[in-house]
């Protein structure tokens, strides 16, 4: 009998050891990375090295950020308190939310680990724990915080999509990405970033989006986080609520604008009221109640997988309307955000170089005139004039000089409306468009304005193989 007692005992005391100890789950992470230079899309920049942090979970794979591990040539993930360093490879990679899986090479790596649980939303005003290994130091760090604030935010990693975020005034500093936030020996979060100029002021991801992401990535694919694709305006004036005969109870936000997605533009048109999505009511300032926080509706949206239905209330033509939504992930706006894992697209012909917009190349123009063109075309169009939209807008991003193109005007940074009469949509187009010419000059078409140049089709001919060899271009295109 006191040998049975001594073993459960025994037991109990090692199961709360392990709960006590989660920093053993907690892993350095390091990436050796290679980036492409979007004003010469055929360059990549120098490998540098970057160091983030990771915790192991079930399955035997670490989670970590997108951003740790982003164009990573190299992974290398070492122990609590191993010097060894490990090899390690990306697993499933989510740019959108900023969450990453690892696996290992050796399967020694995980031996005497244990994964750490994935918790609930930590309340406002309660205390976490920070882990993670911040830069001036190999040795795991320990800070304790209080969540101030849970809201919708900007992911800064992909810069085009905003989620729920933790705040809390615990410290986030390099390095510190990755790592877990933890709540009674459970995470709550993975810490991603901060704010500069603010002292005292960390984000983590909440157990929301952690979840959805490992729910996504069952099937063996990562979909996404699901988009209405609606804007909505607030409905607090009482004259307007009024003349829609709506309820004066300030529910119900109005749909303003319906983006080019199938299913939504099936069950959603301009003026419907939004009343309720899944289980939440929408405020009349577009917000919902979620867990005591009031937040942006998006929230409820991204709630679904990839291609299920939520069921939603709209107020229309004086009455409310029970129907169900369909949900699905949206990529056409993938160029507004940074891009991630595939090299840039580009085609150099004559010494002119063509790529597609994004906002990784804007990024890097200086400011002038043209930008604001290519802004919208980026960003606004989809939204005003849906029906125009280019499947892939395409630039002149540079000149590479040479006698050939000396007479040129336009040295570049301008978007590109038409060659030699062919519209251009992607870029196969402009290569078709040169291909195919019967002229003895091709004529290149130019937004806003209309502009437009001229160069010698033969001549251009003759020099583009000597122009590749002159800026040691390997390839005229990457398609």
């Amino acid at each position: 009998m006191k040998r049975l007692l001594a073993c459960l005992l025994l037991g109990l005391s090692l199961t709360a050891a392990t709960a006590a100890e989660p920093e053993k789950s907690v892993v350095q992470v390091m990436t050796f990375s290679q980036s492409p230079d979007w004003m010469a899309p055929w360059r990549q920049s120098q490998v540098g090295r970057g160091t983030g942090t990771g915790f192991v979970i079930k399955g035997k794979k670490i989670m970590t950020n997108a951003h740790v591990i982003s164009w990573g040539k190299q992974i290398l993930v070492k122990r609590y308190q191993d010097p060894r360093p490990y090899r390690a490879k990306v697993a499933f990679v989510s740019h959108e939310c900023d969450l990453a899986l690892l696996e290992v090479e050796d399967p020694d790596f995980f031996s005497g680990m244990e994964a750490l649980p994935i918790g609930e939303l930590p309340e406002v005003r309660s205390t976490v724990t920070t882990m993670g290994y911040p830069a001036g130091g190999e040795q795991i760090s320990f800070t304790r915080g209080v969540v101030s604030r849970i809201e919708v935010q900007g992911y800064v990693h992909m810069g085009n999509r905003a989620f729920l975020t933790v705040q809390t005034d615990a410290a986030i500093n390099p390095g510190n990405s990755g790592g877990p936030v933890i709540q009674d020996d459970k995470v709550v979060g993975v810490a991603f970033q901060g704010t500069p100029g603010l002292e005292n002021t960390g984000f983590f991801i909440p157990p929301q989006i952690i979840k959805h992401f490992l729910k996504d990535i069952e099937d063996g694919k990562y979909d996404g986080f699901p988009r209405a694709g609606i804007s909505l305006t607030a409905m607090q004036n009482p004259a307007f609520r009024k003349l829609l005969k709506l309820p004066d109870n300030d529910v119900g936000a109005r749909v303003d604008n319906v983006l080019p997605i199938e299913s939504s533009q099936k069950v959603l048109k301009e003026d419907d009221v939004l009343l309720q999505v899944g289980d939440y009511r929408v405020g009349s300032d577009g917000t919902i109640l979620y867990h005591g926080n009031r937040v942006s509706l998006s929230v409820a949206f991204q709630e679904p997988q990839n291609g299920e239905f939520i069921p939603i209330k709209i107020w229309r033509d004086g009455k409310e309307i029970s129907s169900k939504l369909q949900l699905f992930t949206d990529t056409e706006d993938l160029p507004t955000g940074s891009q991630y894992d595939v090299l840039p697209r580009y085609y150099v012909y004559g010494g002119m170089v063509f790529t597609p917009l994004s906002m990784d190349y804007m990024r890097r123009l200086p400011r002038v005139g043209s930008t604001a063109a290519m802004l919208y075309e980026l960003t606004y169009r989809r939204r005003e004039k849906p029906e125009t939209v280019r499947e892939e807008p395409i630039v002149l991003s540079t000149v590479m000089a040479h006698p050939v193109n000396a007479n040129l005007q336009v040295r570049g940074a301008v978007l590109v409306d038409k060659i030699n009469g062919i519209k251009i949509n992607k870029l196969e187009d402009v290569i078709r468009a040169f291909a195919e010419a019967k002229t003895d000059q091709h004529i290149m078409e130019f937004l806003p304005n209309g502009g437009f140049e001229c160069i010698e089709r033969k001549d251009a001919d003759a020099a583009s193989v000597e122009i590749l060899k002159t800026y040691n271009i390997p390839s005229d295109r990457r398609l």
